[in-house]
C-alpha cells in the first residue's frame, strides 16, 4: 500500500462524481455520484448486470471509468493502477495459493512489498488472530474447509492494512447456516477495525445484516442509498419496493389528494397517508405497494380503511412466521405474513378479509418499460 495516498483523517473516505463506464454501446455504470465515508460499512446491491461489480472494480482499478472522478483519502485515483491504490480486495474466489501454507498466504503481500520479516511475522499473527485462524497458521489450503479458506482470504487482504477494503461477493459459494454465521463476524471485525468496507452483493438480506448503508443500483444507476431501514421502509420507487423484500402490487388510478391518496383497483380502493413518489397526478396509472407483513388476515370484517375481501389459497410455514396467499374475486393475489400461533383461518377456499393500514401503503408511478441502451 502507497501511505503517500492517505489522509489519515479522512482515508477511508471514497467519492465517485458522475462516472460511467461503456462497453460498446451499452453503459455497465452511467452518471454515478456515491460518496462513501470513512469507517462506513456500504453494500452495492442489485441484481446481475445492475453495475455493482463494475462499480466495485472502477475503485480498486481493475477498471478505468470513461468519464468522472474517483477519488480516495480526497486524492484522485481514477488513473491510478492497483497496487498504488490504498484499497484490497477480496473476490468471489478466494484464490489463495495451494502451495503455499496459511501464514504463507497472508504473508504473501508484504513478503512482495519486501517488508522486514520481524513485522511480517508480527502482522500475519495480527491477522490470523482478527479472524480466529491463528491456530491454522502451518496448515495448506487444501485442508481448510470453505468458511476457513474465506477467513484466510480476508485475513490476506487486511494484512496491509488497507484504507479501504473491497469484497465482491464473498460468501456467495457458502452454505447458508456458514453465511449467516460469517455475516456477523465480519461486520463485528469492521467495527473493530474501523476500515472502510465496500461489500457487494445481490442478496438483500445480506446487505441489510451488515450495512450501515445500502446503495440500490439498477440499469448501471444508483437508485437509492441509506440506511437499511430506511431503505426498507421508505423505497424511493417501485424497483426499490420490489426488490427489498416482499410487496403486495396493484395497478390503478390515482385520486385524492395530500393526506388522502387513493388508488381504484379491480374490486376496492386503496387509500394511503402516504405521498406518493414522484411528481403525482391525479388520473395517472400507479402502482400501489403493501408488504405482506401489513396485511391482516381475519375471518370477519374488520371495518378498515383498505378491506378487500378475499378466498383463502395457500398457508406455508415459513420457521417463526406463516405465510398466506389469498387471491380477490377480481383475481388479485394478496400476500400476507404473521407469526405463528395467530389464529386465523386456514383452509384453502374458505372467505377471509384482508386488510392494512392507510399508512403502510406506498404509491409510486407507474414506469414505462427500459428502453435498451
Amino acid at each position: 500500500m502507497t501511505t503517500h495516498l492517505v489522509d489519515e483523517a479522512r482515508a477511508g473516505e471514497v467519492t465517485l462524481r458522475g462516472v460511467s463506464r461503456v462497453y460498446g454501446k451499452n453503459y455497465a455504470v452511467r452518471d454515478l455520484d456515491l460518496h462513501v465515508e470513512a469507517g462506513e460499512f456500504i453494500s452495492l446491491l442489485g441484481p446481475s448486470g445492475c453495475g455493482k461489480t463494475t462499480t466495485l472494480r472502477m475503485i480498486g482499478g481493475f477498471e478505468y471509468p470513461d468519464s468522472g472522478s474517483i477519488s480516495i483519502a480526497a486524492k484522485p485515483v481514477e488513473a491510478l493502477p492497483p497496487y498504488k491504490r490504498p484499497v484490497n480486495t477480496v473476490f468471489q474466489a478466494y484464490a489463495l495459493f495451494p502451495h503455499l501454507s496459511v501464514a504463507q498466504n497472508v504473508a504473501y503481500g508484504l513478503r512482495y512489498q519486501k517488508t522486514p520479516k520481524n513485522e511480517v511475522r508480527e502482522r500475519v499473527s495480527e491477522a490470523l488472530q482478527m479472524v480466529r485462524m491463528d491456530s491454522f497458521a502451518e496448515r495448506m489450503p487444501a485442508q481448510l474447509s470453505g468458511g476457513q479458506q474465506q477467513r484466510i482470504a480476508l485475513a490476506r487482504a487486511l494484512v496491509n492494512r488497507p484504507a479501504v477494503l473491497l469484497l465482491d461477493e464473498p460468501m456467495s459459494a457458502l452454505d447458508r447456516k456458514l453465511r449467516e454465521e460469517m455475516q456477523i463476524e465480519l461486520k463485528l471485525l469492521q467495527q473493530q477495525l474501523g476500515t472502510t468496507f465496500v461489500f457487494v452483493t445481490h442478496d438483500q438480506e445480506e446487505a441489510m445484516t451488515m450495512s450501515d448503508r445500502i446503495a440500490v443500483m439498477n440499469s448501471g444507476r444508483l437508485e437509492q442509498i441509506g440506511p437499511p431501514d430506511a431503505v426498507y421502509d421508505a423505497p424511493s420507487s417501485a424497483y426499490v419496493a420490489g426488490f427489498i423484500g416482499q410487496q403486495n402490487f396493484f395497478t390503478g388510478a390515482l385520486a385524492g389528494g395530500p393526506g388522502a391518496w387513493s388508488v381504484t383497483i379491480p374490486g376496492g380502493t386503496v387509500v394511503s397517508t402516504r405521498e406518493p413518489a414522484g411528481s403525482p397526478v391525479v388520473g395517472a396509472a400507479t402502482e400501489v405497494a403493501v408488504r405482506p407483513e401489513h396485511v391482516t388476515i381475519s375471518a370477519i370484517p374488520l371495518g378498515g380503511p383498505n378491506e378487500i375481501r378475499s378466498t383463502l389459497m395457500s398457508v406455508s410455514q415459513l420457521g417463526s412466521a406463516l405465510q398466506i396467499v389469498t387471491i380477490t374475486p377480481d383475481g388479485l393475489k394478496i400476500m400476507a405474513r404473521t407469526p405463528r400461533g395467530v389464529d386465523l383461518p386456514s383452509t384453502p377456499g374458505v372467505d377471509v378479509y384482508c386488510s392494512w393500514p392507510a399508512d403502510a401503503v406506498h404509491i409510486f408511478p407507474t414506469t414505462p418499460a427500459t428502453e435498451s441502451e
